[in-house]
């Protein structure tokens, strides 16, 4: 089949030249970092600053467990982001570009972008061509990420054509950068000269949907009634902050420090009866309070420690977009009584310029003009399944109800479900985008066995088209 989109060539070649002459651009320019304040670059040091120098696209090897004889190339685009891109030899003309999770803070790391392309070699393993940013700065900086996710799709066409269709795919805190790249960039090239959208569909997997104004509240309930309970972040020897800074920017914390601490408070690496009681109550009380899962308390509160370091002094200049002052939480399995957990518990309230801002950044708007796919694990116990409910209010607010399908899986994890559900998931979207019937959770969980056989037994197909989430607000308080 052949990889180019089926239009006129006189189009084909426009698109194509216009293409190259961005992409030269990008690989050539001298990069210069955004004015706004939400995707501002983080100040480099004397060596990272040469890490930045444009690398045009070169073929290497492709990564652990891309497809057989697939063309694999990676560079660095004039912003500092590392990239790569592959083309299977069977590449059926679709083209998946890829906006990655976390996201890891400090100066990004050369091998993220490659590591991404192992994670979902699945892609070129089903026909699918791949492009992946490995963004041009970490933190918490959805806009500035889209930005490098959509030049990375210019940097493929420039580089190896022009594919029939592109599909965007975000995964986890990636599904709210590839949202935000569809709303940003899927308008019409050329000034509106051109008919084609840049991108046909969009799938996001396991998504953190609910933006900056609600994804992350759940882990400031953490953070204060952890301290409430265990009374060691920040310890008493230590100078107070407000927790809703994670972390003062002087302090030497290290994550091996932290995991002692919980350690000390919970016993969270012991099995229940090697607990002291004390550490049981405590690490009941904790996980009742904030309706999180024990394998995942430690992931959260490094979150709630390192990453709102990040948001609140990188991206908002200090200042707070948190809020808890009227949250009430639970004692259920704790030795206090309601009131006395809730007297002790800090209270906070948001700075409404600094939650506005962070909004304006990392919140989905759901103005999406193609159709949308969500896949999420029912029992992921990092990005609660409840922020899909969300994600619908927003997509309809936004006018893009009828753009949206969403379908669940009886999963218990978030990093990656089943290769058999994300290639059924793929290949419905792209039928529908086509103009094919619109997918629908019974027909994803039906056709998942058949579609899905070369890449995974039927046991990989876990579709449960009966499941609704709830509301956000049943998990996580609102404010």
């Amino acid at each position: 089949m052949s990889p180019l989109r089926t239009a006129p060539i006189s189009k084909l070649i426009l698109t194509h030249t216009l293409a190259l002459n961005i992409t030269a651009a990008l690989l050539a320019a001298p990069w210069q970092a955004p004015a706004t304040a939400q995707t501002q670059q983080r100040a480099p040091n004397t060596s990272a600053s040469a890490a930045l120098t444009p690398l045009p696209p070169k073929a290497q090897p492709c990564p652990e467990g891309v497809a057989a004889k697939s063309r694999c190339l990676t560079g660095r685009d004039n912003a500092g982001a590392d990239y790569w891109l592959a083309v299977p030899p069977d590449w059926n003309g679709t083209l998946v570009v890829h906006a990655h999770g976390g996201p890891e803070l400090g100066v990004p790391k050369a091998d993220r972008a490659a590591a991404d392309l192992t994670r979902w070699s699945v892609w070129t393993r089903a026909g699918y061509a791949y492009a992946g940013s490995g963004f041009r700065q970490g933190g918490v900086a959805v806009q500035s990420a889209a930005e490098d996710t959509d030049r990375v799709r210019q940097i493929f066409i420039a580089t190896l054509g022009v594919p029939k269709r592109v599909v965007l795919h975000g995964q986890s805190w990636g599904a709210s950068v590839a949202a935000r790249t569809a709303e940003l960039f899927n308008t019409l090239d050329n000034g509106g000269k051109n008919t084609a959208l840049p991108y046909d569909a969009v799938l996001l997997t396991s998504g953190v949907l609910g933006g900056g104004s609600q994804s992350y509240n759940f882990r400031l309930d953490l953070r204060v009634v952890y301290q409430a309970v265990c009374g060691n972040h920040p310890q008493a020897s230590e100078a107070a902050y407000p927790l809703w800074q994670g972390l003062p920017l002087a302090s030497p914390l290290s994550r091996t420090d932290l995991a002692s601490r919980v350690e000390a408070c919970t016993g969270l690496s012991l099995k229940p009866a090697d607990r002291t009681p004390a550490q049981q109550r405590h690490l009941q009380t904790i996980l009742a309070a904030v309706k999180i899962e024990e394998r995942a308390l430690l992931g959260h509160l490094n979150w709630a420690t390192w990453h709102f370091q990040d948001i609140v002094f990188n991206r908002l200049a200090g200042r707070n977009p948190f809020d808890n002052a009227l949250v009430r939480y639970s004692a259920a399995a704790s030795g206090l009584t309601g009131d006395a957990l809730n007297a002790q518990v800090a209270r906070y309230t948001a700075d409404p310029a600094a939650l506005a801002d962070f909004a304006q950044d990392a919140d989905p708007q759901g103005r999406i003009s193609v159709p949308v796919l969500t896949l999420h694990g029912i029992d992921d116990p990092v990005a609660f399944v409840e922020l899909e409910s969300t994600f619908k209010t927003t997509m309809a607010r936004g006018g893009s109800a009828a753009n949206l399908v969403q379908a669940f899986t009886q999963d218990t994890e978030h990093s990656y479900l089943s290769d058999a559900q994300y290639v059924t998931a793929l290949q419905r979207l792209i039928e529908w985008a086509s103009g094919g019937a619109k997918p629908t959770p019974a027909s994803l969980a039906a056709d998942c066995p058949r579609l899905a056989s070369a890449f995974e037994a039927a046991s990989g197909c876990r579709f449960a088209p009966q499941f609704a989430p709830q509301a956000l607000s049943s998990r996580v308080p609102a404010r």
